[in-house]
């Protein structure tokens, strides 16, 4: 890609984050009558659901946050990424310092889930960002505490409700060392003078990962055996593509941050080649969102369908890996991805992007957001993609 091809991906991507993305959830889910953010919503932005997803309290409040990164100062995203956070601290926690996964529209308790700590760590992100943002350090405090006791839970026997019985089937998953990978850049990001600290727990979680990588099939497993075999079972065998690519441009990431880590670079694009031969459907395009290591039928019913993040996660990762590597089969993959990506996902009459289709790229539903889809994957697409830019190439702002 030419530095011209590359300035223009960038004023794309700019344009769809604070012309349409950032505009469409700033006006329809953010609730300035109890706080916080909505995100079930119809196409037109319109509330269809008032309950509220907790990790999403944190997500938009992290991005809200680190938009400023990128473009400077604004006012408004930083008071609107407080305004999330208050709503976090003065009704998404429960007595026992946990986070609950659902609140209703003021707050009460819906939905604690016992056996994650995802809310828990997008917290922890937003206040990191916040801290950066807005120089409040008390943030830090804040997000270093919660932090703790993530760890304390994690590690201790009997805090977090297994997956399985231990008795029987001991086992560990992917997506947990991940995002904590990500909670710890974020955290060293807005608190150098512990920067050690954290790049310390940076190469655990790495080194947890590395686990899942199964070269006999060219897979990163989602779940394996504490022992890191391969377990024989429907979760066991199991591969979400979109996942991995996400777990291996977090670690690309790494990699620009340790001057071009040779190791990371070859660990995060090892992943991504991997993950993208199981994901990339050759038949219809778009990374599909389940497959089976064995290559036995997938047994989830949304297995084959397109959903839009997976799609964000390989746009990132391919183009990290072509600006670490400069290696054209990764720079070809970020356009496939990103032209079918954005031929079927954004919706020109009332912004945002849809969340699902069907195999063959036909709308399922126009819902522009759930419990589970909100302002986070693709405006966080829009962000790393034009901050890599930026890094590696020195491109400045772009009206």
């Amino acid at each position: 890609m030419t530095h011209d091809e590359l300035l223009s991906v960038r004023a794309r991507y700019e344009r769809a984050l604070l012309s349409d993305i950032v505009p469409f959830w700033v006006k329809h889910g953010v609730d300035r009558e109890h706080g916080g953010y909505l995100t079930g919503l119809d196409r037109d932005g319109s509330v269809i659901e008032t309950d509220k997803p907790v990790w999403f309290q944190g997500r938009f409040a992290w991005l809200l946050a680190s938009l400023g990164r990128v473009f400077g100062p604004n006012d408004e995203w930083l008071s609107l990424a407080k305004h999330g956070l208050d709503f976090i601290e003065k009704h998404c926690f429960d007595a026992d310092g946990r986070m609950f996964f659902r609140v209703d529209k003021t707050g009460r308790q819906v939905i604690k889930r016992k056996r994650y700590v995802f809310s828990e760590c997008f917290a922890i992100m937003a206040m990191a960002a916040y801290a950066s943002a807005s120089g409040d350090a008390t943030y830090i405090k804040k997000a270093r505490d919660l932090l703790a006791l993530v760890e304390r839970y994690r590690s201790t026997d009997g805090l977090l409700e297994p997956k399985f019985n231990p008795n029987t089937r001991a086992s560990r998953g992917f997506a947990l060392p991940m995002i904590l990978l990500a909670v710890a850049q974020e955290l060293r990001s807005a608190d150098p003078e512990n920067a050690a600290e954290y790049t310390e727990m940076i190469d655990g979680y790495i080194a947890e990962l590395r686990v899942f990588l199964c070269p006999e099939h060219r897979a990163v497993l989602e779940q394996v055996g504490i022992d890191g075999k391969l377990l024989d079972h429907f979760e066991g065998r199991l591969l979400n593509p979109g996942h991995a690519i996400e777990g291996a441009w977090f670690i690309l990431r790494e990699a620009e941050y340790r001057d071009t880590d040779a190791a990371l670079i070859e660990l995060g694009t090892t992943m991504l080649d991997w993950m993208w031969e199981w994901g990339w459907d050759a038949e219809y395009g778009g990374i599909i969102y389940y497959r089976d290591v064995l290559n036995k039928p997938a047994t989830e019913y949304w297995h084959d369908m397109k959903f839009w993040w997976p799609q964000c996660e390989a746009i990132i990762a391919s183009l990290r890996a072509y600006l670490l590597t400069d290696d054209t089969k990764y720079a070809k993959m970020f356009n496939t991805c990103d032209e079918w990506a954005h031929a079927r996902f954004p919706d020109p009459e009332f912004g945002e992007w849809y969340g699902y289709l069907h195999r063959d790229g036909r709308l399922s539903t126009p819902v522009k957001g759930t419990m589970f889809k909100g302002p986070f994957h693709v405006p966080r697409m829009c962000l790393e993609c034009i901050s890599t830019i930026d890094a590696t190439t020195n491109i400045t702002h772009v009206p």
